[in-house]
């Protein structure tokens, strides 16, 4: 909930182009990726809080992301505009995205539970070419509106530095305010500032018609959060550092 809301708070303010805003809603309302239980781990932060969070938003987001999406999008006029113009049929629209990331989930997880040595094995090869089709995918939605990236790209960039900033700073705030474990805080953190893009351009390129700056967003953010992502983590490193070094000398 609060990340849509604080990207329509970004939105509005910077009054975006529809296909824009309509990418960064998308960003929004995806699960957390899987390279933030990494990140954390890296950091010193729980691990198991971060996997914990990490499966529990992406089996909800086979329901949350559509309903998240249409109901964010209400209040961008732009963005209303621009899906009754694409006419997106509203139940069509979930059916299909529990389809697209339920059923493989549900697969997932019922393989995991009943053949859990099988599991193991096909974890072995399934998770490297999983990070392959990710950058494949990132790769050919750039690569196919490139034209669009030097157009935009001087928005681009910023816009999703801010985001993808912001994201991480609600994470931190979320993490204080709630008087969480400092490991718990910096999972929180990188949880929700490393968002599963790769789900984003699956939906933008099956539900949407791949609607060009749009995939170009929601594909650079998939690039972007590796930024984000260590620089928090070397923020991270430094404070830990300098805690130790205090302990030290006292």
């Amino acid at each position: 909930i609060a990340l849509p809301l604080l990207t329509i708070l970004l939105i509005l303010a910077l009054s975006l182009p529809a296909s824009l805003a309509l990418g960064m809603i998308i960003v929004a309302s995806c699960p957390g990726g899987n390279v933030s239980n990494f990140y954390t781990k890296i950091s010193g932060g729980d691990t198991a809080y971060s996997v914990t969070l990490t499966a529990i938003s992406t089996v909800l987001s086979a329901f949350m992301i559509p309903v998240s999406v249409l109901f964010w999008s209400q209040f961008y006029e732009p963005v209303s505009m621009l899906i009754d113009q694409i006419d997106i049929n509203r139940l069509d629209f979930l059916l299909r995205t529990l389809t697209i990331l339920g059923v493989p989930l549900a697969l997932g997880m019922v393989v995991s539970s009943k053949y859990p040595a099988m599991a193991t094995k096909l974890g072995r090869w399934l998770t490297p070419f999983s990070l392959f089709l990710l950058l494949a995918i990132i790769i050919i939605g750039l690569m196919s509106n490139w034209s669009l990236v030097i157009e935009y790209g001087h928005i681009l960039v910023p816009i999703v530095a801010i985001h993808n900033g912001l994201a991480f700073g609600l994470g931190a705030l979320i993490g204080a305010l709630a008087i969480l474990s400092r490991g718990e805080r910096r999972a929180l953190t990188f949880e929700v500032g490393i968002q599963n893009s790769g789900i984003g351009l699956v939906i933008l390129l099956t539900q949407f018609e791949g609607v060009g700056s749009a995939v170009q967003l929601v594909a650079f953010w998939g690039i972007w959060h590796f930024v984000g992502g260590f620089t928090v983590l070397g923020i991270y490193k430094a404070i830990t550092k300098k805690a130790s070094r205090i302990e030290r000398n006292v």
